[in-house]
C-alpha cells in the first residue's frame, strides 16, 4: 500500500509536466499517430507509457505502447478510436478532415508517465526471433523492427539478432494501412543494402474480403507487389498453421534457442505457449513471451 501511494504521488506530480507535441497525423482505420517530446524522457524498444489530458478527464490516464524506436528523437504512439476517451482526443484532431497532418496548436495539452517496460523488451537477448502481432498488437512491433533495423544498419557490434521471423494475423484489410508503410520502408532499406534474408515477414488475413477483393486478388496475382499491401511479400488467407511453422523453423535452427513475442488476444496466446512448449527439446528451444490484452 506504502508504495501505491508513492506511485499515485508520481503520476499526480507527473500530470503537472506537459510535453512538446510534435507532430499529429491522421491514419486511415480512425487511428491517430501522436508524435511527442519530453525532457530527459528515455524509452528502450517495446515499452509503453500512460497518456494523461486534462482537457478530456483530469483523473483518467490511458497505456500506450509506443511505436516510435530509441534511435529516433522524439516519441509516438499511435491511437486507435476504441472508447470514450480515446474519440474524445480524436475529435480535436478533426478540425481539416481532409489534411492527414493536424495543425498542433488545437490538441490540449498532454501529461505522460513513463517509460514501462514489457517482456517485449527481452528481445535483444536472443539470436533468433519469432515475432507475432494480432490487430493492434502490432504496436509494440512497430518500435522493435525500427530499433532492430537502425542498429543492424549501423553495424551495432552489441546487437544479437541474426534472424527475424514477423507475423501478422489481421482480420481485416484496414488495419494494414498504418503499418504496412513501415514493413515497406524496411523492405526497401534491406533491399538496398542486400539484407532481405534478415527479415522474413508474413501477413495473414483471416476474414473482412468479399466476392470483388476476391477476384482482384486472383487477376493480380502475378503482380510483383502485393494488391492489398503493395509490399513484395503476398498476403496469405485465413489462420497461420502453427505446427508447420514452428516445426520449420525448428529444423531450421537446430543448437539454438528462439525467443518467441507475441502481441494479442489471450486465445492465440494459449496456442502459442504449447507451441513452444510442444517444438522445445535438446536440439532448440523456444522462450515464450506475451502482452495479453
Amino acid at each position: 500500500m506504502f508504495l501505491y501511494l508513492i506511485e499515485r504521488c508520481l503520476r499526480f506530480y507527473r500530470s503537472f509536466e506537459t510535453c512538446e507535441i510534435k507532430k499529429v497525423v491522421k491514419h486511415p482505420s480512425r487511428v491517430v499517430e501522436f508524435q511527442l517530446r519530453k525532457p530527459g524522457f528515455k524509452a528502450s524498444a517495446g515499452q509503453y507509457i500512460f497518456l494523461h489530458c486534462p482537457s478530456i478527464s483530469p483523473l483518467e490516464w490511458h497505456p500506450f505502447t509506443l511505436t516510435s524506436c530509441p534511435e529516433e528523437d522524439f516519441f509516438s504512439v499511435h491511437i486507435r478510436q476504441a472508447g470514450d476517451w480515446t474519440e474524445a482526443l480524436a475529435k480535436y484532431c478533426d478540425g481539416n478532415s481532409n489534411q492527414k497532418t493536424v495543425d498542433t496548436s488545437k490538441i490540449p495539452s498532454l501529461a505522460v508517465d513513463g517509460p514501462f517496460g514489457t517482456a517485449s523488451t527481452d528481445v535483444f537477448y536472443h539470436e533468433n526471433l519469432m515475432c507475432i502481432g494480432a490487430g493492434i498488437g502490432i504496436t509494440p512491433f512497430a518500435s522493435i523492427l525500427k530499433s532492430i533495423w537502425y542498429r543492424h544498419h549501423r553495424g551495432d557490434t552489441t546487437l544479437k539478432i541474426k534472424k527475424v521471423y514477423f507475423y501478422w494475423i489481421c482480420p481485416d484489410t484496414n488495419a494494414f494501412e498504418w503499418f504496412s508503410d513501415l514493413l515497406q520502408s524496411l523492405e526497401d532499406q534491406m533491399t538496398e543494402k542486400g539484407l532481405l534474408d534478415f527479415l522474413e515477414y508474413n501477413i495473414y488475413l483471416t476474414q473482412g474480403w468479399g466476392k470483388g477483393d476476391v477476384r482482384n486478388i486472383v487477376l493480380h496475382e502475378s503482380d510483383s507487389a502485393d494488391v492489398i499491401t503493395g509490399l513484395r511479400q503476398k498476403t496469405n488467407y485465413g489462420r497461420p498453421n502453427w505446427d508447420r511453422i514452428f516445426s520449420n523453423i525448428a529444423s531450421s535452427h537446430k543448437g539454438s534457442n528462439i525467443g518467441v513475442f507475441f502481441c494479442g488476444p489471450a486465445v492465440l496466446s494459449h496456442v502459442l505457449h504449447k507451441m513452444s512448449n510442444k517444438y522445445s527439446g535438446d536440439s532448440v528451444r523456444f522462450y515464450y513471451n506475451k502482452e495479453n490484452f
